[in-house]
């Protein structure tokens, strides 16, 4: 097991795979055991990297709101810990944010960058429907109520309900506690990055699922909108968890792209 210290709060990480290194952020409340449909695709042609953000898993549980340029200033950490000066990022919902935080306060860090299912924030940014916003805060349910009802706002309406189930038993034993919750949560509330990131200038791929309702696909025109040069991919029959809904499809997207930002030909 891997841990560094970044501020004060002892962050997990691990590696698998070798050649250029990938950094994978995971989103609100999640591990990166999640990553568990994706590493398998990566790690026979890249370097992955991944960790636990602030509050959740193998990491501290600091006091909250976690600030997303602070979980980005993990993200440097980790890199540090692993001797890697500069890294593809992949980051999916709040980790696509912690991803763009990175890319514009790194900008000599980020070879790449791959943003999935996330936001730019900010007024202009695409809502989810109040009852959405409902279950993601708990009201009016206990956390175990509203991580059920999340489900059809997160997974297509054509995915078996057997991959749903597989996901979550790989995340049943790394449920977050309220207090790391919420100050992710927090952190997500108070971030934009809508005015800044026409100054990324890192090759992109932005991916949305057609159906999430999380986090609306409007929001990933947005970011490829202002993302010069950025390619835009809407995965059919998929929500705001595509590498579940779509994983095959998904994983080899991902995967060219990487391979192409080295120069190599696609699987």
């Amino acid at each position: 097991m891997s841990l560094i210290e970044n501020q004060g709060t002892k962050i997990y990480w691990d590696e698998r795979g070798q050649g250029a290194p990938v950094l994978l952020i995971m989103g609100l409340g999640y591990t990166s055991v999640m990553w568990y449909r994706t590493r398998p695709a990566l790690s026979p042609h890249f370097r992955t990297i991944a960790f636990d953000n602030r509050g959740v898993g193998l990491s501290d549980v600091p006091l909250g709101p976690y600030s997303i340029a602070t979980m980005a200033s993990d993200a440097a950490a980790v890199l540090d810990a692993a001797g890697i000066a500069r890294a593809h990022v992949f980051g999916v919902s709040m980790g696509g944010m912690i991803a763009q935080e990175f890319a514009l306060r790194y900008p000599a860090r980020t070879r790449s960058l791959i943003l999935g299912c996330t936001s730019p924030g900010s007024p202009l940014a695409v809502r989810a429907e109040s009852k959405v916003i409902d279950v993601l805060f708990a009201r009016g349910m206990t956390p175990e109520q509203a991580r059920e009802a999340i489900l059809p706002y997160i997974y297509d309406a054509a995915t078996p309900r057997e991959k749903i189930e597989e996901d979550i038993a790989v995340r049943q034993p790394w449920l977050p506690t309220p207090a790391g919750y919420m100050a992710q949560l927090q952190g997500i509330l108070a971030w934009e990055s809508y005015s800044r990131i026409a100054q990324i200038t890192a090759p992109t791929l932005v991916i949305h699922g057609t159906s999430d309702a999380l986090v609306p696909p409007g929001n990933g025109e947005l970011i490829a909108k202002r993302i010069p040069g950025a390619k835009h991919v809407l995965r059919k029959h998929a929500s705001h968890l595509f590498l579940t809904d779509r994983t095959r499809e998904a994983n080899q997207e991902i995967l060219e792209f990487l391979l192409s930002q080295d120069g190599e030909p696609g699987p």
